[in-house]
């Protein structure tokens, strides 16, 4: 009899923890499901009341925002103290290289920690982030202007600006009428020991590839490395600012925005372009558990509107076509973001191969 109803005690104990346990898992739940049905509701309202009832939403969270960002420094502060100005936000800017923000953003979303509102990183690195369904797409009025390659299907995030691979030079160690007109003349024994390219650049060469052919353009980048060699240096902007040095007489790989922004302030740089033109989307999106959706998504729409021109300004071409571009657009060949990250292995594995160990 006593076993029997230490038994049934024990039992009913057991049932009693059960339901502590799972009380415990439900009660968060509670709150981050109206969180992400909250967000849900902001980042589909069209209304023409908009703008207004985004401003009003921020006043509300606090009129702050958390931005993790990949961009340069001078951009990163380009891009904030316009927003900062005209709302009266502050923005508290986290910037890192693009695969620690992705690495970032995911481990925090898996942990239930909701630190981040916004993400702006390339095209590959934030699909790979929305692969983990923690982005939220954002029905902005402004995504109407963009060009096509620049909005996935999904619309989780948005290409703002492209990052366009040019060609640079040192005008004091290459004459102009020098500078070869195709990668075919890269073969040249004139650019032995010359030629500079970026440590990680597997995405361009997968769009180079796929323009010129890839047979004929693995075998012809085999060529270039064991004639006359590639320095490999990590990092767009060290490769452009050591051109502009005299160090590396010929890049590559250099996003024309940064080979424009040093001419600019005087480095004996230009740059040009070989054929076929590839590119990169720099994406932003909204994280599906902004702390503060108003004002994410009030950045969102300044991204693809004010944000254009500061952009535009900076020699960036932005994917506006309300926009001019320095660049024409139709010339450019945009990389599709999924199947870069989708090949990234093989592409990354065949860089390194032909490319990065030969220095």
């Amino acid at each position: 009899m006593t076993a029997t109803v230490c038994s049934q005690a024990l039992v009913r104990s057991l049932v009693l923890l059960g339901t502590a346990c799972a009380l415990t898992f439900i009660i968060p739940a509670a709150p981050a499901a109206a969180q992400a049905s909250k967000i849900l509701e902001i980042s589909s309202y069209q209304g023409a009341d908009r703008e207004q009832r985004l401003v009003d939403g921020a006043r509300r969270e606090g009129n702050v925002l958390t931005f993790y960002s990949n961009a340069p420094p001078e951009d990163n502060a380009a891009l904030v103290s316009g927003f900062e100005k005209k709302y009266a936000i502050k923005v508290n800017l986290w910037r890192a290289s693009s695969e620690d923000i992705r690495q970032r953003s995911v481990a925090e979303a898996r942990a239930k920690r909701f630190d981040v509102d916004f993400i702006l990183n390339n095209g590959p690195a934030i699909e790979a982030t929305h692969q983990e369904k923690i982005l939220q797409e954002v029905k902005s009025p402004y995504v109407a202007n963009l060009m096509p390659q620049a909005v996935p299907a999904h619309r989780a995030w948005v290409g703002f600006c492209l990052n366009v691979f040019v060609q640079a030079y040192n005008t004091n160690l290459v004459k102009k009428q020098d500078l070869p007109n195709s990668y075919e003349d890269l073969l040249d024994p004139k650019w032995k020991g010359r030629l500079g390219i970026e440590a990680d650049d597997s995405d361009w060469f997968a769009g180079l590839m796929g323009g010129l052919g890839e047979d004929k353009g693995v075998k012809l980048f085999r060529a270039i490395a064991v004639g006359n060699g590639f320095s490999v240096r990590k990092g767009h902007t060290l490769l452009t600012n050591l051109i502009g040095a005299g160090e590396v007489p010929l890049g590559l790989t250099i996003f024309n925005y940064t080979a424009e922004q040093l001419k600019k302030k005087g480095a004996p740089l230009d740059w040009f372009v070989l054929q076929p033109l590839i590119s990169m989307p720099n994406s932003v999106a909204v994280a599906a558990m902004a702390p503060h959706p108003n004002t994410a998504i009030l950045f969102f729409d300044y991204m693809l509107s004010d944000a254009q021109n500061i952009l535009a300004a900076r020699d960036y071409v932005v994917t506006s076509s309300k926009i001019a571009s320095a660049i024409d657009r139709n010339s450019i060949t945009v990389m599709d973001s999924e199947k870069v990250l989708k090949d990234g292995d093989k592409w990354q594995h065949l860089y390194t191969e032909v490319i990065s160990s030969r220095q």
